[in-house]
């Protein structure tokens, strides 16, 4: 569909989680909508070699350690137990098919104008898209959201191949599991993809600069995940700097430094996941007059405004959380802003996931953050070893642990980490929503037996009545 000189309500530039959701949220309010995608697929890095794939071996990779090292606890037993890696990336193929399918038809379903090419933004909010025939085609809209996402950082000495040198795209198309995978990053990224590795054969040793793994989470989190990780094979080696590699036929050769102590890791294959950073390609900030950030991140109110005139910009473009539901909200946001409607962005109730075994989530402040703002609060941890559901699980590491204002009893941090506490997370978010207290958990009425009674057991330590503990 021929889309020149035709005046769209909205232009959305990037088709990943904020931008397809922006485009499917204007649709809905009336909007005449375009969204300008380049990949053959919708869905952008979440969707094609981010969130969805990541989980797909994740799952699979929980089976395989599941069945060669637990299954027999359930009374079941296997002979000939082998892994068939070719079927396993087969299956995480089609798990991504089915979703960018999935947004293809709400495209159709939405009367969402999908245009198959690179865009540039130009001044007066045109977009001129370079099409797969050569040509460029110029596409006008009244307004503008920039979703253009975010890249892997990479270090200046060890550039990806993607093949040996890998950021998270090369991790999950792996053919071979790596003998030995240096992970450099203790982050997100680096634990979850290390852990798929891990449990399917390979040695992983994860570096990274900060004192502990996972940096910015609750300290209680960061000291259980690291004795987790550590007993279930993860090499980690916190407070160590990568001063440089050396790239050779059939290893690589990390240079490390700890306490001022020169060593080194030798591997086969290096994950480097050490961030991102927002890709404003197409998006000519100074030609534009755009503001920008320190780290180059699109400059925005809490209505998704940019400083040029409507001119909106969301997701990993703008920095802050690098979450695909922060972009999402975003987006719908700027609809909404867009539509006319009194829309606004509120940060304080986003969760944060790391889907490790056990899972990780947290949502507010940690207790640290709590402490040093100077306000006096209350914790209270609920262990999955006293929950009878994660006992018939057999999963029962970890705990919830609730941070809440000692005065007001208001609720300020939740940090779980535990089995499907990737789940549990959200009730704790519809409270922080609501600006509730650990009571109203506390007084809430949870199924048994299920792990979120270990959450209404939290909160009731909270008020010093924990039951099952």
């Amino acid at each position: 569909m021929s889309t020149e000189q035709q005046a769209f309500d909205v232009v959305v530039i990037g088709g990943g989680p904020g931008g397809y959701v922006a485009a499917i949220r204007a649709a809905q309010l009336g909007l005449r909508t375009a969204c300008v995608e380049a990949a053959a697929t919708l869905g952008g890095t979440c969707v094609n070699v981010g969130c969805i794939p990541s989980k797909a071996l994740l799952q699979s990779s929980e089976q395989f350690e599941f069945a060669r090292l637990h299954a027999h606890e359930h009374g079941i037993g296997f002979d000939g137990l082998r892994l068939d890696l070719h079927q396993m990336q087969r299956r995480k193929e089609d798990v991504v098919a089915q979703n960018t399918r999935g947004v293809e038809f709400l495209f159709r379903k939405h009367k969402v104008t999908w245009v198959k090419g690179f865009g540039t933004l130009r001044a007066g909010n045109v977009v001129d898209v370079a099409m797969p025939d050569g040509t460029t085609q110029p596409v006008p809209g009244r307004h503008v959201i920039i979703a253009t996402g975010s890249v892997p950082l990479e270090l200046p000495f060890l550039p990806f191949d993607e093949r040996r040198v890998v950021s998270n795209t090369g991790a999950l198309a792996l053919a071979d599991v790596p003998p030995h995978l240096v992970v450099i990053g203790g982050g997100v990224i680096g634990l979850e993809l290390g852990s798929v590795w891990r449990r399917l054969g390979a040695k992983v040793s994860v570096v990274e600069l900060m004192p502990g793994i996972l940096p910015g989470m609750d300290d209680d989190v960061v000291r259980e995940a690291d004795r987790v990780f550590r007993r279930q094979g993860l090499e980690l080696h916190t407070d160590t700097r990568v001063t440089g590699a050396e790239v050779r036929d059939d290893r690589i050769v990390v240079a490390l430094e700890r306490d001022g102590q020169a060593r080194s890791l030798e591997a086969t294959h290096v994950l480097v996941a050490i961030g991102r950073k927002p890709a404003l390609g197409g998006i000519d900030a100074a030609g534009l007059g755009l503001a920008l950030g320190r780290r180059g991140e699109i400059v925005v109110d809490d209505r998704m405004r940019t400083n040029l005139p409507n001119v909106f910009a969301i997701g990993d473009a703008t920095g802050g959380k690098l979450l695909a539901h922060k972009a999402e909200e975003e987006g719908v946001v700027a609809a909404e802003v867009i539509a006319g409607r009194p829309s606004r962005m509120h940060y304080r109730s986003i969760p944060s996931v790391v889907y490790t075994w056990p899972e990780i989530a947290s949502v507010g402040l940690s207790e640290r953050e709590v402490r040093e703002s100077g306000r006096a609060c209350t914790t209270a941890r609920f262990p999955f070893t006293a929950n009878g559901r994660a006992r018939t699980m057999g999963a029962a590491s970890g705990f919830v642990k609730l941070v809440a204002d000692s005065r007001t009893d208001e609720l300020l941090g939740c940090h779980m980490i535990g089995p499907n506490v990737s789940e549990l997370i959200s009730e704790v978010v519809l409270a922080f929503e609501y600006r509730g207290a650990s009571e109203d958990i506390a007084l809430t009425v949870h199924a048994h037996p299920t792990l979120a009674e270990a959450t209404k057991e939290a909160a009731l330590a909270v008020l010093g009545r924990a039951i099952h503990i």
